[in-house]
């Protein structure tokens, strides 16, 4: 037989996504044919889904730590890297998932709740998955040619959370410890609970299923309950949220008990007065019963013995005038027990109908809800982000830079590539973040930190960073996004057309007839022979002949030629 467990704490992982590709295609006759990088895969969720199959949290207990699949890395060619896939975990039906409080090494407790899965099929993303960094074919554009950079992909969400269940059943038995609660799930449907002849109470909920006629419902035999439980004395809490879902509450009282401070009507009374303090504190969803609105039914229990027999007929007439349905019963010779069933089922039938109709009034509704926040691209919120100056007590200070947008774009860039991490100095540049670091009196060269606490960015701040281009030298040759071998400029970097190429080989064909007809003309009328030789000094036009009268002017200047 399993083991009932009814708390647990998970530690739940996304898939981190796959980063992106940084490619430029090659191709013949076209050496730089544009980038072709491929996006990361977004990584796969971790989704809880509430599954009537499921009766237990058990197999978390066990096996507290679940990750999705990651994403796969982008690659050239405009491949994407593929999709993680998520990570469906079945839950009972009735499970509330809450945050989990308190430091580590210590048992986690429930802090702010999260979802409320009191339906088969409904579904709570636990831990969401990372998105996968886009490739420079994503990133280029008309100011971005060819980008020598891609995004990586986002780690995937990690978080524990605490599972609670509170048992989704159709009538709840409340009472004392040893009222004979287990023993009616027993004597009423196939249910096996524990049943002792020594007192003790049920320390985990007892489920039975109980058919009258053609009705069926549930039957959910919770742990017993002792004035002060609302204050967490006993088992306290453990008890009380396990009736929080149930239609209908039985108060199972022990009309046998020897205790002389204690009696049917005071029992009563004492467990209405903790439920209505714990009544108090609960946050029901949409179609639950309030507890206090809630049909009650006294069962004054072990009829069997002539005394306790005689004492349920005496209180009797006091919690018909209450205006309760009251049933005498004996767990252990099945007095009244069939007529409990029946009205019980026929109780239920009239609830569940009801709740149908009510459910059906809630869809129908117009609900009017505020505009969303505008969504990016991705879906992610374009939200706003804040800039805080910090100081330690040493006297450091530094600029702390909170918002969803500027910590995804750190968690994307590769601080490796200069080129990336110029992209996110124009990113935040773009949103402003630099302009709200003047006016916090931010200079260059002061630590500026970007995310929470130790997982925050830390850099120097520098307002003229920006993203450099393609460097064929080493040197930056143009502005940030360009790429001078895909420019149409003047000189070797323009990239010419076959068309174009054919007309400058003409023209530098026709050029080089033109020069040698030039000189054929002149070796015919006898300019052309040895250079080192003036064969004619008189011959003031050809091309020998300048250089030569030069030379014979500046002998007679300086008189040294005789």
């Amino acid at each position: 037989m399993s083991a009932f467990v009814d708390r647990v704490t998970v530690h739940v992982k996304g898939g981190d996504g796959g980063n992106g590709a940084s490619s430029i295609r090659r191709e013949k006759y076209k050496p730089l044919a544009g980038p072709d990088g491929g996006d990361g895969g977004h990584g796969g969720s971790v989704i809880l889904e509430a599954d009537t199959n499921a009766t237990s949290l058990l197999d978390y207990r066990f096996l507290p730590h679940r990750k999705a699949d990651s994403g796969t890395m982008g690659l050239g060619g405009d491949k994407d890297g593929s999709r993680g896939q998520d990570l469906i975990l079945p839950v009972p039906v009735g499970t509330v998932v809450f945050t989990a409080e308190g430091h580590e090494g210590e048992t986690k407790r429930p802090g702010r709740r999260l979802a409320d899965l009191n339906h088969a099929g409904d579904r709570f993303v636990a831990a969401q998955g990372g998105i996968g960094g886009l490739g420079n074919r994503s990133l280029a554009n008309k100011a971005r040619r060819a980008p020598g950079f891609a995004l990586l992909g986002e780690p995937g969400q990690d978080r524990d959370l605490v599972l609670e269940l509170k048992s989704i059943a159709d009538v709840a038995l409340v009472g004392f410890p040893s009222a004979g609660k287990s023993s009616l799930v027993a004597a009423m449907s196939s249910a096996k609970p524990k049943i002792a002849d020594y007192p003790f109470t049920t320390l985990v909920p007892n489920l039975g299923v109980v058919q009258a006629g053609d009705d069926r419902f549930t039957m959910a035999d919770v742990p017993g309950l002792i004035p002060g439980a609302s204050q967490g004395k006993g088992l306290g809490l453990e008890f009380l949220r396990h009736i929080e879902r149930t239609e209908i509450i039985a108060h199972v009282i022990d009309c046998a008990t020897l205790e002389p401070d204690r009696d049917p009507v005071s029992d009563y009374r004492a467990l209405e007065d903790e439920l209505a303090r714990y009544a108090d504190r609960l946050e029901l969803p949409l179609g639950v019963i309030p507890m206090e609105q809630r049909p009650r039914v006294v069962i004054l229990n072990k009829a069997d013995l002539p005394e306790a027999r005689e004492l349920a007929e005496f209180v009797r007439p006091e919690f018909e005038r209450m205006g309760l349905k009251v049933f005498i019963v004996s767990t252990a010779s099945h007095q009244g027990l069939k007529e409990l069933g029946y009205y019980l089922a026929a109780l239920v039938t009239h609830l569940r109908g009801k709740l149908r109709a009510q459910a059906a009034e809630e869809e129908a509704r117009v609900v009017i809800r505020p505009l969303e926040t505008r969504r990016g691209r991705r879906g992610d919120t374009l939200g706003d982000f804040t800039v805080e100056r910090r100081r330690n007590r040493d006297g450091q200070h530094w600029f702390q830079v909170r918002g969803e947008k500027p910590e995804r774009w750190v968690r994307q860039t590769n601080f490796d590539n200069e080129e990336a991490v110029g992209f996110l100095a124009d990113r935040l540049a773009g949103l402003g973040v630099e302009d709200a670091l003047r006016r916090e009196g931010a200079h260059p060269g002061d630590e500026v930190r970007i995310g929470p606490g130790d997982d925050a960015m830390a850099f120097d701040w520098d307002p003229t960073i920006a993203a450099g281009a393609e460097m064929l030298d080493g040197t930056p040759r143009i502005a940030r996004g360009k790429d001078i071998r895909l420019e149409e400029t003047e000189g070797r970097t323009r990239r010419r057309t076959n068309s174009q190429r054919r007309e400058e080989y003409h023209r530098m064909m026709d050029a080089r007839q033109a020069v040698r007809e030039v000189m054929d003309r002149e070796r015919k009328v006898g300019h052309w022979a040895d250079p080192s030789v003036a064969d004619d000094p008189h011959d003031m036009e050809g091309l020998l002949g300048r250089p030569a009268q030069e030379a014979d002017t500046q002998v007679d200047q300086t008189g040294e030629g005789d």
